[in-house]
């Protein structure tokens, strides 16, 4: 539903060619947001913006390799171009490594998760955090995942970045509250994946009866809580980083 508030804005969407990231920008298009997506892949990213307009939206796409500096700030340039104002980012991009013991992980694995995840994010908000402090206002929702608030068994290269963005999240919320711009970030729990679905319905059981409200989430549901982080309704929170989890992260 479009929002008078978020009619006139302008969101710029790292890792929006698809899954999480492509539900967060029809969810904000569908808001009354300008959506510039962006993503490493050409044809999704390209997708998501046609499903916005077709759906009666306004988006523009650029190709962005969120672990480079320059690609970020020329996203921030090319929103700017486009629309002529920046109002909020959502930096979704992220890469896990193959699950392995931390001495058993592939150092380039590694390199990558740390790259795109972690780098990426402080890449994007360096850009982002630098228009936002000239025009005095701004907001931003890093997407973090349950495995920023508690670790798990062989991942250390994904657990490791998403902390880190957890940690970034925080400190950049203090960093820029006196210069009236929010922070925060959205932590997934289980959410349920084209990967997922095809998993026998025994297994897929399985994977709901872990999380307390005995089932997985859905792209939908975090595209609504990274809707009510950029709106007016939260304007007195920074800062945050809100778990989207079913309750997992307290099981």
């Amino acid at each position: 539903m479009v929002t008078q508030a978020a009619a006139s804005k302008v969101v710029a969407i790292t890792g929006a060619g698809d899954g999480i990231g492509r539900a967060i920008a029809e969810r904000l298009a569908s808001d009354g947001y300008s959506v510039v997506v962006s993503d490493i892949n050409e044809d999704t990213g390209r997708q998501t913006v046609q499903n916005i307009i077709d759906a009666g939206g306004r988006a523009e796409f650029i190709v962005v390799d969120a672990g480079k500096l320059e690609d970020n700030e020329q996203l921030v340039q090319f929103a700017l171009d486009t629309y002529g104002r920046l109002d909020a980012a959502v930096n979704n991009a992220g890469l896990g490594a193959p699950p392995a013991p931390l001495a058993e992980v592939d150092t380039a694995a590694f390199d990558r998760a740390v790259n795109v995840t972690l780098r990426g994010a402080f890449f994007g908000m360096h850009a982002q955090l630098a228009h936002f402090a000239q025009v005095g206002c701004g907001n931003i929702v890093n997407i973090i995942s349950i495995g920023g608030l508690q670790t798990t068994k062989n991942l250390s290269p994904y657990v490791a970045a998403k902390h880190g963005v957890m940690g970034l999240t925080e400190t950049a919320a203090l960093d820029y509250a006196d210069r009236g711009i929010r922070v925060n970030g959205v932590a997934p729990g289980p959410i349920k994946t084209a990967a997922l679905a095809t998993l026998p319905e025994q297994m897929l059981e399985e994977q709901e009866e872990q999380v307390p409200l005995r089932r997985l989430g859905e792209h939908a549901d975090i595209a609504a809580a990274v809707s009510w982080l950029l709106s007016e309704e939260s304007s007195f929170v920074t800062g945050a980083i809100l778990p989207v989890d079913g309750g997992a992260v307290l099981a």
